[in-house]
């Protein structure tokens, strides 16, 4: 590349993209097009965020569902969580908590990302399933050699202190390998107080201390690669601004183990792993306990234990000198426990079981056909079956109280079987060098999670303590949830020089249907201006919007390059059974950038614009915010072996409340479900200045 430009390519993806590798400190974000088209969107300069999900702030189509300091949720065109497939590493993770507060992205640093595929709208069938959303990849370094006869070092370790927050980060990273042989370790340690809002009031529930080390091992021949990648995360607090809880542990041990061989007629990629969290919930120190008159209780102690257990196997081969054929298979086992210890008061004499023998099992197997028809077309068509199967097993109350809805469950057939079926169809038409035609049709589906079918108590303290969207609103499972079925249309049309380095405008509208969209029902009696109390329920939905983004060369001299960039997302969701508006969805909002280059020294000047959220879900009583706008200045120097950065994030210190934010249930009273005012909106972090230095062996 000429000028280092950094390309947003808006379009559905067709085929899995190639990795790619920064050399800087923080990893790139891939941006998939069709077959082979990667697009890499230099994201080195974001602030040494603690959150692995904010390195995808930038990517079209995406924005931040919050949560925690380190357990933010991506959304890609109005659909999060377990509505996408994230895979880290290979391996697909899932949330072990009634509150998602451990998603899969919060189990790798960003100091441990190498790089990110992110496959928006129309995802190939062979990195797809049990999503309607999109797929994000994330991937640790890929194991270094050395040359033949020669030993391989390397190291590096970064330091970095961000003002608001009193934010201490240090990472370090280390390999030793010869031509057939290596290892490497990376890890990160990071510790936050609460951070202040714009008007310089402290936002209770956002502290967080969170440590993660990874160990890769690889051998390798001429055809063959043989990796083993060990994890280990230890996370003593993360506190929620959105939730009634904290998280008070979170423990997770990682195995994963991946084969790679070439043959003659392609290629084959084999990977086994298993995830152990030991997770903890309990009030916080910005979080009061009070039940009735009893003021010495010690909390509400809420454990869960996940063990995600996964094997695959894909083979990609040509048929020809235009046919490409994949196929594959994948195995998931998922168990789940989620208890509350007894603790006094009317939480006693027994244990609650809020899932207990969950039980979530994937079975699949895909094809893919590509096929190249000429220099002007490429098309793919795949194919996903999927069964997944899910049960529970009986649970229990603290007391006899809590029978009424106990009995009635321990009673039912809970086993629920679920075929299902994804079918893809896309694309690509290039007419000329400057312009570029995607379009693309696909059927997708996901099955429902543990806790949207089988959290059981209608019990109002029991529900408030059941939520995954941030909102406040107290939750129930449904068993006769249904699957989510998805229809979705996607389209792009890329003009661009016929180098693809000077500059590039893409326009990308999508519409997805989705029928048994997993939505919720009113309980008993919901009344606005209150938390209400709700029970997961399938609805149809419809979601819409369109990106357009462009960037361009602006000037280049002695003085350096210049190039600046836009991206303006826009989404609708909207209940079509009830004319409601899905909850968080994100307004219309845009990027713009002014990048300057010079030898090693490089600058960004940024400006996010968001316009005021007035279409909310007035079932969960969602809440409205402002409009406002921020402003960021980063710049970095590399000298030798060592890089300093610094810049400063919400430059004119604005106060602002969080779109994706939900309810501020941070502080007081929150056992009760309105036992915090309700109103109240998350506040967006003000001004903070950050510093790293980073040196590299």
């Amino acid at each position: 590349m000429k000028p280092q430009l950094r390309k947003h390519l808006l379009a559905m993806s067709v085929a899995t993209a190639l990795p790619c590798y920064a050399q800087t400190t923080l990893p790139t974000v891939i941006i998939t097009g069709t077959n082979a088209d990667v697009m890499q969107v230099d994201i080195s300069k974001k602030g040494f965020p603690s959150d692995t999900a904010a390195l995808l702030q930038s990517v079209p189509g995406v924005s931040m569902v919050s949560g925690g300091g380190v357990s933010a949720l991506p959304s890609i065109r109005g659909l999060s969580d377990d509505r996408l497939r994230i895979q880290v590493d290979g391996m697909d993770l899932v949330s072990s908590c009634a509150n998602h507060m451990n998603p899969a992205l919060s189990y790798i640093a960003p100091s441990q990302v190498e790089s990110i595929q992110v496959l928006p709208g129309i995802t190939p069938v062979s990195v797809g399933g049990d999503s309607i959303g999109g797929t994000i990849r994330v991937r640790s370094a890929d194991p270094k050699f050395a040359e033949a006869g020669a030993l391989l070092r390397e190291g590096q370790a970064t330091f970095v202190y961000r003002s608001n927050g009193n934010v201490r980060d240090a990472s370090l990273a280390a390999t030793l390998a010869s031509d057939t042989f290596s290892a490497s370790y990376r890890g990160q340690s990071v510790k936050s107080n609460n951070y202040d809002a714009g008007d310089g009031r402290e936002v209770g529930s956002t502290a967080y201390e969170s440590r993660n080390h990874s160990l890769t091992l690889a051998m390798r021949s001429d055809a063959r690669l043989l990796e083993l990648k060990l994890g280990l995360q230890r996370m003593p607090y993360q506190g929620f601004p959105n939730q009634r809880m904290d998280l008070t542990r979170n423990d997770s041990e990682q195995v994963n183990l991946r084969y790679l061989e070439r043959f003659g007629w392609g290629t084959l990629e084999a990977r086994a792993y298993r995830e152990h969290t030991r997770h903890a919930m309990n009030f916080g120190p910005d979080k009061q306990f009070w039940y009735g008159a009893l003021k010495n209780i010690p909390g509400m102690p809420m454990d869960t234990e996940g063990e995600n257990t996964g094997f695959s196997i894909k083979a990609t081969g040509k048929l020809s000198e235009r046919d490409t054929l994949r196929i594959g298979a994948d195995y998931r086992r998922y168990r789940l426990d989620d208890w509350w210890d007894p603790s006094g008061g009317g939480m006693a004499p027994d244990t609650f079981w809020n899932i207990r023998d969950g039980q979530r099992d994937r079975l699949a197997a895909f094809a893919e056909w590509d096929r190249r028809w000429n220099q002007e077309w490429f098309s793919q068509f795949g194919v996903r079956g999927e069964q997944v199967t899910s049960n529970t097993g009986k649970v229990q109350g603290y007391h006899a109280g809590y029978l009424k809805d106990s009995a009635p469950f321990n009673a039912l057939e809970r086993k629920r079987d679920d075929d299902n079926l994804d079918l893809t169809a896309q694309a690509r038409y290039v007419p000329s060098k400057e312009m570029t035609v995607k379009f693309g049709y696909a059927r997708k589906t996901r099955s429902p999670n543990l806790y949207e079918r089988y959290t059981w108590s209608t019990g109002g303290m029991a529900m408030a303590m059941v939520n995954i969207a941030g909102d406040g609103n107290g939750y129930v499972g449904d068993p006769s949830l249904r699957p989510e079925v998805a229809h979705m249309a996607t389209g792009s049309v890329e003009w661009h020089d016929p180098a693809q380095e000077q500059w590039s405008f893409a326009f990308a509208p999508y519409y997805t249907r989705v029928n048994d969209y997993i939505d919720a029902r009113c309980l008993t009696s919901c009344k606005p201006g209150m938390f209400v109390n709700l029970r997961f329920a399938n609805v149809d939905a419809t979601l819409y919007g369109a990106e357009v983004s462009g960037q361009a060369a602006l000037a280049a001299g002695s003085f350096g390059a210049l190039s600046g960039e836009m991206l303006v997302n826009y989404v609708r969701g909207e209940n079509r059974s009830t004319g409601d508006n899905l909850y968080n969805i994100m307004p219309l909002n845009t990027r713009v950038a002014l990048n300057h280059r010079l030898g090693a020294w490089s600058s960004t000047l940024e400006v996010q614009a968001v316009t005021g959220k007035e279409r909310v879900s007035r079932l969960r009583n969602e809440l409205r915010t402002g409009g406002y706008a921020v402003a960021a200045l980063r710049t970095s120097y590399a000298w030798k072996n060592v890089q300093f950065d610094f810049g400063v994030e919400n430059l004119l210190d604005r106060r602002y409340d969080l779109p994706l934010g939900g309810a501020y249930v941070g502080q007081g009273v929150t056992m009760s479900l309105n036992g915090v005012p309700y109103g109240i909106a998350v506040a967006g972090m003000g001004r903070s200045v950050y510093a790293g230095l980073t040196f590299k062996l």
